[in-house]
């Protein structure tokens, strides 16, 4: 690969709609949290604000996505990323890195239509753009920990569905 083709595809893919979409899902997160506030409330004020000041961007339809997934799993996801942390605990991460797991972990079980890889690939980047130094290669050790379970997770959750479609006919 020439510096050229690289440089254009890592400038692609910091500009991509999902890529943009995954990083304003971490800063609300983030927001929430550093605002003691409910996401879903924090994330429906943005819808609005949105519609009422042409200034301030809209919601992008992904973003919406990650954060109501996460604030919808938020113990199972948690409770997956501290089973694989050694010697932390969730509180101790620094809140960006919390966030960042928490969207990542939510799309290695929930986002059939986004590969592993990709999941993990976008939470690294954002880790390289948002946190420390240290922090792209703590979280790519902890989800390469969880890629490994998530199969499992997207089947049961496939089986639940199949045995409850009545769940998924308010979607």
């Amino acid at each position: 690969m020439t510096d050229s083709s690289a440089d254009k595809k890592g400038s692609f893919k910091k500009l991509g709609a999902r890529h943009k979409a995954r990083r304003r899902a971490v800063d609300l997160l983030f927001e929430a949290e550093a605002r003691d506030v409910d996401v879903s409330v924090l994330l429906a004020d943005r819808a609005d604000l949105a519609t009422r000041d042409q200034s301030v961007a809209p919601v992008h339809a992904y973003t919406n996505t990650l954060v109501e997934g996460v604030a919808d799993d938020l113990d199972r996801v948690d409770g997956t990323i501290e089973g694989y942390l050694q010697d932390w605990t969730l509180q101790r991460l620094p809140a960006v890195d919390r966030a960042i797991l928490r969207i990542a972990v939510w799309e290695l079980f929930h986002a059939t239509d986004v590969p592993p890889v990709v999941a993990v690939d976008e939470a690294v980047e954002l880790a390289k753009e948002l946190s420390t130094d240290d922090s792209p290669s703590f979280v790519n050790g902890v989800l390469g920990q969880v890629v490994q379970v998530a199969p499992q997770v997207r089947a049961a959750a496939a089986a639940t569905r199949a045995v409850r479609p009545e769940a998924d006919s308010g979607e």
